[in-house]
């Protein structure tokens, strides 16, 4: 779902830069500063496809170039008041030997340009025992490599502030929603037929989890940089999103929105053992099972202190919007997400 616009454009409205935004949160990151009066510029190797994949109706200013390379994302930024960086290593594939220059070349980019920098951040920061409601102000126990890599990240964009490089980190648990194709929801579910024939359950049903909506994880980046005269240098924020205190939650939802007894099923670890040696993702995978195992969720109250109640989507129509979106519910996928207009199931609170 989209949420409606809230301000009304500006006669010079600012611009961003996306990197990232054929991506899942990319993508709806440029969706919300449109909604908002943004003028939205992204980067692309081949911009004529990022354009065929985005939707014509996307009014975006693709530009040619790789994330990669400091020159190409430098040009790019020219102009810019923000840059989201929103490109991940695809598939857990070379964590940090992407990860990192990716976003040293974006802090060359705001450097040259004077942009704030827009990163989302996960909780793959904390230690296994970091608890349900961790404040920005949490001291970081990283215990993977990936964990590690994020915690470096972090640390390149604060040491970037003391030279004039501002910029604003937005933590969130798992992403789902629609036009998402690495939804969790899409590991969740065995589908067939355009049907949802079970849904995995990662962990024990005892053991909490966070997730995150993705419109309204956007919704609330967009907002945060449109406070730009209240941020410091370098601000983090928490997104608490959908903190589900169960994980059976997730999959009693799936089940209200399919309307079916769907079968839950443990996830199938063994099998992803036994091909781990030969997938690297699914190697990755396992290192993460951790956050399954233990409670591991986040505490917004300093976003709330700056932005107030924001929209939130309430959770069956969440998953509802990103199972339509997959094609599972025995209908129609709904039109392209950025051609909608949306609002109609969100809700203020949490």
């Amino acid at each position: 779902m989209i949420h409606p616009a809230s301000p009304l454009p500006s006669a010079a409205p600012k611009t961003a830069l996306v990197i990232g935004a054929t991506g899942s949160f990319g993508g709806h990151a440029a969706a919300a500063l449109i909604r908002h009066g943004w003028r939205v510029r992204a980067l692309a190797r081949d911009p004529a496809a990022a354009r065929a994949k985005a939707g014509a109706r996307m009014p975006i200013d693709w530009v040619a170039g790789d994330g990669m390379n400091p020159a190409d994302v430098i040009a790019a930024a020219r102009g810019a008041d923000v840059i989201v960086h929103g490109a991940n290593p695809p598939a857990y594939r070379n964590w940090r030997g992407l990860a990192i220059p990716m976003l040293a070349a974006t802090i060359a980019a705001a450097r040259a340009s004077g942009a704030r920098i827009a990163l989302p951040g996960n909780v793959y920061n904390y230690a296994p025992d970091a608890g349900p409601r961790i404040a920005e102000t949490a001291p970081q126990a990283p215990v993977t490599r990936k964990g590690r890599v994020r915690v470096e990240m972090e640390a390149m964009l604060e040491a970037a502030a003391g030279e004039g490089v501002r910029s604003l980190v937005l933590r969130a648990g798992d992403f789902f929603g629609p036009a998402a194709p690495n939804s969790c929801l899409q590991w969740f579910t065995a589908r067939g037929g355009g049907r949802i024939r079970a849904v995995f359950q990662p962990g024990r049903r005892a053991v909490g989890h966070a997730f995150a909506y993705l419109p309204d994880l956007a919704e609330t980046l967009v907002r945060l940089l449109e406070r730009e005269a209240d941020l410091a240098p370098f601000e983090t924020f928490h997104f608490a999103g959908h903190w589900l205190a169960r994980a059976d939650e997730m999959a009693a939802s799936i089940r209200r929105v399919a309307g079916a007894a769907i079968p839950i099923l443990p996830f199938p670890y063994l099998i992803v053992q036994a091909l781990a040696p030969f997938v690297e993702m699914l190697r990755e995978m396992l290192e993460m099972r951790y956050l399954w195992e233990r409670p591991i969720g986040l505490g917004d109250r300093k976003r709330r202190a700056r932005l107030g109640e924001m929209p939130h989507t309430p959770l069956d129509a969440a998953v509802r919007q990103t199972l339509s979106d997959m094609g599972c519910l025995g209908e129609a996928p709904p039109s392209p997400l950025w051609g909608g207009t949306g609002g109609e199931a969100a809700s203020v609170g949490r």
